[in-house]
């Protein structure tokens, strides 16, 4: 018997067929019917198929307009059998872009009376679905809207700030509408990314510029987290710190991954209405060029806003200028106008003197001028004043403009000491790395001291020490010190002082002693802050148990604005006169002692538009010593004036060798600041410091 044609087509017709038999002619007729009844077969199947197909795309045309307004990431059709897309798009969605759209049949040998697919909860509910995706989209939008106009400080962070059209939201709608669906996807969440990335710096921003005065540094400032978190250690407890830092972390990594949804839900509601959105971003489009040629203005900003393009441009900027700063600076550290003056003819003003150079943390013109600090202080450093002038010490004060504002004190003393503007990590590494030399290497040189540090707030090896020309370093592991922390500071300055003299001014030496001394009581968050006590009483510290348990909770200061300035101006004044009871009770007539502020304290306390001003003076028994810097133009007594000199602290070096050289006022070196401090003055990261009355060489500079 023939085989019958095949299901996929017609049979072939065939020509010249011989004659048959009668039995072969019966076969042929029964296999001549059969393609018809197959035929007949095939049309009933068909019309069933098309019956069950027909009632599936009623189904799935229902399911698919009741989910159509819930998600891109709707469920799969129902009767088209179609997948997901890669970003699990609803069947709406892929309606939008017909040409991905595969629709396939049902499998052959699938029983035509399947049973029905369950129907997920937005079907069931649709009113709730609906909601769910307005408030999901509107917040979407909303997250977008609000990181691409955050400001960089927390004082402009109020309403007014985010009433304006944000050009960059505006190009990067018309850049998704016009790709294709999988390219709109991928640039959806790169840009989302990207934008949450520049919400975590904006945050830094802040942060930075509250405690600061400064933004960050996308290339210096990774290192100064770290010391962030010590401070959180040390100021509300391990565990504490801890949960902070944990609590960070989840915020970084939640901010990424929700921008990036955020932006991907916009793009996806934008591409299932596209007529809607394109009209929209014209709109928008319109208005914002309108507002930018008029200068419509909103709470005195544009409301034709470009400010995440100018904070991008800003900071790449700033990292090309660091990153030709450091090459630079190292040939500026490199040129030393006392690099090569011999020992014999260095500080010869200053032989057989005990030396004390001091630094009181945080200690600015704000202590001595803000309304809400300086009564205390001021009332502190006169009567201070009038003890020394009793016990036969002078002494003259001046201003300086610090190279670092909130923190980072070790580029104050740096640049204080080297007479090189040191206002960031690198060019700190940079000069500590070399050979230029400091104030107290100047005085090791000479052989005629013995140069100490007493630094209570170094916890760990300080490889600087060798850098600064100090024969020994007492840091809070060397001091004796049983006694508890004061939040930061790891012991009282009284503690200090005494250990000091305990250590190494007490002592008999056979020659005088140059002393590095850093005091760190007056250190945020100023509470609690010790108490002064009998020095006899001071012991091994356990005396200040009490004391500390006695004081304030470091969080029930440092967030009240109020008590913050009040604890901050009697830190100082403990500080203070910390200092001037050891000098009046250990020192003698051949005791001169230069102590300063490293910094003005946090934006909190010393305001928005602050200097970097900090007071210097300078105390000492013998007469001879302040006459030799009587040119300076400094004021009497430990409190400057309004109208005291005001001098770049890089400029202080030079002019102390100077003034008490074998030639002073134009002997070794110029009268003017060194030709390194002028070379470094930077214009991007100290704008205050760059003034023209801050530079001013000039002694009779005036504020």
């Amino acid at each position: 018997m023939t085989e019958g044609p095949s299901p996929e087509g017609p049979p072939e017709r065939t020509q010249d067929v011989p004659a048959q038999t009668a039995d072969t002619a019966a076969d042929a007729d029964t296999s001549a019917d059969a393609p018809a009844d197959r035929d007949a077969s095939a049309d009933r199947d068909a019309s069933a198929d098309r019956d069950a197909s027909a009632d599936r795309d009623a189904s799935a045309d229902r399911d698919a307009s009741a989910d159509a307004d819930v998600s891109a990431e709707t469920d799969a059709s129902v009767g088209h059998g179609e997948s997901p897309g890669p970003s699990g798009a609803s069947e709406s969605e892929e309606a939008a872009d017909p040409e991905e759209t595969t629709v396939t049949g049902p499998l052959v040998g699938t029983a035509p009376d399947a049973a029905p697919v369950r129907k997920g909860w937005r079907v069931k509910y649709p009113l709730v679905a609906r909601t769910v995706a307005w408030t999901v989209t509107g917040l979407s939008l909303a997250l977008v809207f609000l990181a691409l106009l955050l400001p960089t400080k927390l004082t402009l962070v109020e309403p007014s700030a985010f009433l304006r059209i944000p050009v960059e939201g505006i190009f990067g709608a018309t850049l998704l509408l016009m790709l294709p669906t999988v390219a709109r996807r991928v640039v959806a969440v790169l840009a989302g990314a990207a934008l949450g990335a520049l919400t975590i710096l904006n945050l830094l921003d802040i942060g930075f510029n509250e405690f600061l005065g400064r933004g960050f540094n996308v290339v210096l400032d990774w290192i100064l987290l770290d010391d962030a978190e010590s401070y959180l250690k040390d100021s509300v407890g391990e565990t504490a710190a801890t949960i902070a830092v944990i609590g960070v972390v989840v915020l970084a990594v939640a901010l990424l991954v929700l921008m990036a949804l955020a932006v991907l839900r916009v793009s996806n509601v934008m591409a299932r209405n596209t007529a809607v959105a394109t009209r929209t971003t014209l709109v928008l489009g319109t208005v914002w060029v309108m507002c930018a040629a008029l200068g419509v203005q909103v709470a005195g900003a544009p409301f034709a806003s470009r400010s995440t393009t100018a904070l991008v441009q800003d900071r790449a900027e700033r990292v090309r200028k660091t990153l030709r700063d450091e090459r630079e600076f190292a040939k500026v550290a490199a040129v030393d106008t006392y690099g090569d003056t011999p020992g014999d003819q260095l500080l010869t003003g200053l032989r057989g003197k005990d030396m004390m150079i001091t630094f009181i943390e945080s200690y600015g013109r704000s202590a001595i001028e803000d309304p809400a600090i300086a009564p205390g202080v001021d009332k502190t450093l006169k009567n201070a004043t009038k003890r020394l002038n009793k016990a036969g010490f002078a002494s003259k004060s001046g201003w300086l403009t610090s190279a670092t504002y909130g923190g980072s004190s070790w580029l104050g003393h740096s640049t204080f000491l080297t007479g090189l503007w040191i206002d960031n990590q690198n060019r700190y590494r940079t000069v500590t790395a070399g050979d230029h030399m400091s104030i107290t290497r100047a005085f090791q040189r000479t052989g005629a001291w013995r140069t100490v540090g007493i630094m209570p707030g170094v916890q760990k090896a300080w490889p600087e020490g060798k850098f600064y020309g100090l024969d020994h370093v007492y840091d809070s592991r060397e001091l004796g010190y049983k006694g508890p922390k004061f939040s930061w500071s790891t012991m009282p300055d009284q503690y200090a002082l005494k250990a000091f003299q305990r250590l190494e001014h007490g002592k008999k030496r056979d020659k005088p002693l140059m002393s590095e001394i850093i005091l760190t009581s007056s250190h945020q968050p100023w509470a609690p802050i010790p108490k002064t006590i009998p020095w006899s009483q001071v012991g091994d510290g356990s005396v200040y148990k009490a004391i500390q348990k006695a004081g304030k909770k470091p969080a029930d200061v440092f967030t009240d604005p109020n008590k913050v300035k009040t604890e901050y101006g009697r830190s100082i004044q403990y500080s203070v006169n910390s200092l001037i009871d050891y000098v009046l009770k250990y020192g003698n007539k051949n005791t001169v002692l230069v102590f300063l502020g490293d910094h003005q304290p946090l934006a909190r306390v010393s305001g928005d538009n602050a200097s970097r001003d900090v007071p210097v003076a300078i105390v000492a028994h013998d007469k001879a010593v302040l006459d030799r810097i009587s040119h300076w133009g400094w004021d009497d007594g430990l409190m400057p004036g309004a109208k005291a000199p005001v001098w770049k602290m890089s400029s202080f070096r030079d002019r102390f060798l100077d003034a008490y050289g074998p030639n002073p006022g134009g002997g070794t070196a110029p009268a003017s600041p060194s030709a390194s401090s002028k070379a470094t003055s930077p214009k991007a990261t100290s704008p205050k410091a760059t003034s023209p009355k801050a530079t001013s060489p000039s002694p009779s500079a005036k504020r």
